[in-house]
């Protein structure tokens, strides 16, 4: 057998603890095929947006930090060692939003990125040349020979998610996130510019080709389901023959992290392992639960579910430690591999 090309479909936090558990697991195995896999990673674009007149791109930086072993560990995002000089000169000079403040260290980051959007390089080249400082021959963290690593924008088109509020209001994700913590309602969700946005160079093909493609516990609605919702993506995953696994983000009714609960209701979704699994019923091979909330579930079938596809399997997913994450991703990934790729 040769290298194992694994794909997964990420978010911020969650999308990218589960990615570093994955490069640690596979780093560790004694299966050489699994030790020199190559992994590219689609990641949601639909949170970016354009602050102080540069452009952000909060899941790829999540990511990409995390990978690169420079994320701010307590927050799950951002850089360690951070400062905030220049926000505190914005904020002096009375230009905000003082709810979004950028570190200097980032700063540094969103400068260069827009300086080579401006310079006519596409979204997909620019975190190309992002990642040649923080993941230089694929990934730092491991042997030279080891697993690799590759970051791609879901698209090089713009994208954001715009939020409708019970209160009549619309405003960018970001703030309704941020600014407002999600305690204004939801009644939903439009992604502008995603129906007439195209896949990133590169991307089809690494969800069709893949040995195995992964749904990492990430926002379903607004990160997940932005990347599927350009046009092609979902396509290649569903009539693909790459196995697709997903893991669930709520564990006994409730999310690990962030508000995925206040984008569920909007949609009208139930906050449950089973009601996030309905979103992706048409393309899953298998769905993993938590053994401990959801371990009722083990054996079952996702409604909707394609025949013979949509198993529910039922594994440990809380990503308490760096090794739990490594212990979860294996599982995914050998649910996957167990499966093998579908007949073309």
């Amino acid at each position: 057998m040769g290298d194992v090309h694994i794909s997964a479909i990420a978010g911020g936090v969650g999308g990218a603890r589960f990615l570093r558990g994955l490069l640690a697991h596979l780093a560790a195995s004694p299966d050489p095929a699994r030790r020199s896999a190559r992994v590219t990673a689609v990641v949601n674009t639909g949170d970016d947006t354009t602050m102080h007149g540069l452009r952000i791109t909060p899941d790829l930086d999540t990511v990409m930090y995390t990978l690169g072993g420079a994320v701010h560990e307590e927050q799950g995002w951002g850089r360690r060692d951070e400062s905030r000089v220049v926000s505190s000169e914005l904020a002096a000079y009375g230009t905000g939003p003082d709810w979004f403040t950028l570190g200097d260290r980032d700063l540094g980051t969103h400068v260069f990125r827009t300086q080579l959007l401006r310079e006519g390089l596409p979204l997909s080249g620019v975190v190309e040349r992002l990642c040649e400082r923080w993941l230089p021959g694929g990934h730092p963290a491991v042997a030279p020979d080891g697993p690799t690593v590759r970051l791609l924008p879901m698209s090089d088109d713009d994208v954001e998610t715009h939020v409708h509020l019970a209160d009549g209001r619309t405003v960018h994700f970001q703030e309704w996130w941020v600014r407002l913590r999600a305690s204004v309602p939801a009644t939903g969700f439009t992604q502008v510019g995603v129906d007439g946005a195209k896949p990133a160079p590169g991307v089809l093909d690494a969800l069709r080709e893949a040995d195995a493609v992964l749904l990492p516990p990430s926002n379903p609605v607004v990160s997940i389901g932005t990347v599927l919702g350009v046009p092609g993506v979902r396509e290649a995953l569903r009539d693909g023959g790459a196995p697709v696994v997903g893991v669930s983000p709520v564990l006994g009714g409730r999310v690990v992290r962030g508000m995925a609960d206040a984008c569920l209701s909007a949609i009208g979704v139930e906050t449950s392992a089973l009601g996030v699994a309905g979103l992706y019923a048409d393309l899953l091979d298998t769905w993993l639960v938590d053994d401990d909330a959801d371990g009722a579930l083990h054996g079952s079938t996702v409604p909707g579910a394609a025949p013979g596809r949509g198993r529910v399997l039922a594994r440990p997913l809380l990503m308490s430690s760096p090794q739990a994450a490594a212990d979860l991703a294996g599982a995914a990934l050998d649910a996957a591999l167990a499966t093998g790729r579908r007949p073309s």
